[in-house]
């Protein structure tokens, strides 16, 4: 699929779908958890496979599960069978250990999984563009040095911060390519912990290194999406448009009314319903209602495309995400 040529289709219809992140919710359709979820390929592929059947979404998106990239360097994981799992502590704590990170293979780990899960879930899904989902650069790096760490280093060690980045990038780089090489039509890459610096510390340490990720990946036929869900994300907007993405995702912690006036209007800007507070603790007409509110203020700009927030958590019930694309429906249809 050409994908510059799929941007331009949705910037110049009048009808644009939705496009939440809108995955971990398989399993009430599957009777499954989590936990199996996550270690399965063919189950990842088929949830896929069961959401894009059920909702009328613009593209097909994986799973955003932010702990495998570390697991694969080595860091500890902590699972249950209802949550999404999460990295617990550091594996890198001094310049020397920072020097001695191994950049692990692609398909060391459960990455391998997951690239399976695209894989399949490309032969299941025909009709619409499908996404996988990877961590960004900086983002991995709190995750292997601590997130509270990672922001004293950008003032303390620098230069240990940008060892690990550099094989959080080297990694990253080779990871989307495979996914790319499996069939994927684009990959979203999570950088929310970038959304807590401040915009020069964000350009340094991770705006940088998106830009090099999406210079060895991104093609006509292959996009990279950003994803930040921080609320600094305006007055860093120049840096991220800098990344040289063509798609970005942004959370329910910025106002898309502000936002979207400040967007180019060749690149397409998605969000951002609250994945927790509406979709998951709403009622179907609380998320009705403010997804009415979101398109009726930013639904005249042709490069909106409405979204999630963030990923929707997994017990969300299928009623008010039936909701959400009923609100959408209705609008377009007038």
């Amino acid at each position: 699929m050409n994908m510059y040529k799929w941007l331009e289709e949705i910037r110049n219809s009048r009808v644009k779908k939705p496009l939440p992140v809108l995955s971990y919710p398989a399993i009430q359709l599957m009777g499954i958890n989590v936990k199996q979820l996550s270690f399965s390929a063919e189950a990842q592929a088929e949830g896929m496979r069961l959401v894009a059947g059920r909702t009328d979404s613009l593209a097909s998106v994986s799973l955003m599960d932010l702990s495998v990239e570390a697991e694969c360097f080595g860091s500890r994981v902590r699972m249950t069978e209802d949550e999404v799992p999460t990295v617990v502590g550091a594996i890198v704590t001094t310049p020397e250990e920072a020097a001695a990170l191994a950049v692990p293979s692609v398909r060391s780990g459960r990455d391998g999984i997951y690239l399976d899960a695209i894989a399949e879930a490309k032969k299941r899904i025909s009709d619409r563009p499908v996404l996988a989902g990877v961590i960004g650069p900086f983002s991995l790096a709190g995750r292997l040095v601590d997130v509270t760490e990672a922001m004293i280093l950008c003032f303390e060690d620098p230069d240990m911060l940008r060892t690990v980045l550099e094989k959080c990038t080297e990694f990253l780089i080779e990871y989307i390519r495979s996914y790319k090489a499996v069939g994927a039509d684009g990959v979203v890459v999570a950088e929310p912990l970038a959304g807590m610096l401040s915009p020069d510390l964000a350009a340094e340490f991770s705006h940088e290194y998106v830009r090099r990720i999406v210079e060895a990946c991104q093609g006509e036929n292959f996009l990279v999406v950003y994803h930040n869900c921080g609320n600094g994300m305006i007055r860093m907007l120049d840096g991220i448009l800098g990344t040289g993405c063509k798609m970005f995702h942004f959370g329910n912690a910025i106002d898309m009314r502000e936002l979207m006036p400040k967007m180019p209007a060749d690149l397409i800007a998605m969000g951002n319903i609250d994945p927790a507070g509406t979709f998951l603790n709403g009622s179907e007409r609380s998320v009705y209602d403010e997804t009415a509110a979101l398109l009726k203020d930013c639904g005249k700009y042709p490069n909106f495309v409405l979204s999630s927030g963030c990923d929707i958590p997994p017990r969300t019930p299928w009623g008010n995400i039936d909701a959400f694309f009923r609100a959408a429906k209705d609008y377009y249809k007038n």
